[in-house]
């Protein structure tokens, strides 16, 4: 354990940054979750919808820092582009 005042710190705010990015990854988990049941059922619609939800989430967590702004790119077009197939077939 840390002995250091601003050792303890830092534990401190480690501890608070790791809950938060947790809080966010979960929900880009739930949203990209919510995308891919819509996609299963071939609701197309339903899928358009959740991911008109999803993407400013994502983006909004890659801009926060928590994902890795090419990381949410790469996971918004693999769902936009799975959720187009969807509508056109």
């Amino acid at each position: 354990m840390a002995r250091h005042i601003s050792a303890l710190k830092r534990a401190r705010q480690n501890k608070k940054r790791r809950m938060r990015n947790q809080s966010r990854k979960t929900r880009v988990k739930s949203v990209v979750r919510e995308v891919r049941l819509a996609m299963a059922k071939k609701d197309a619609a339903g899928a358009e919808t959740a991911l008109t939800k999803a993407v400013p989430i994502i983006a909004q967590v890659a801009g926060k820092g928590t994902l890795h702004w090419r990381a949410a790119a790469r996971k918004i077009s693999r769902l936009t582009r799975q959720v187009n197939a969807l509508k056109s077939a």
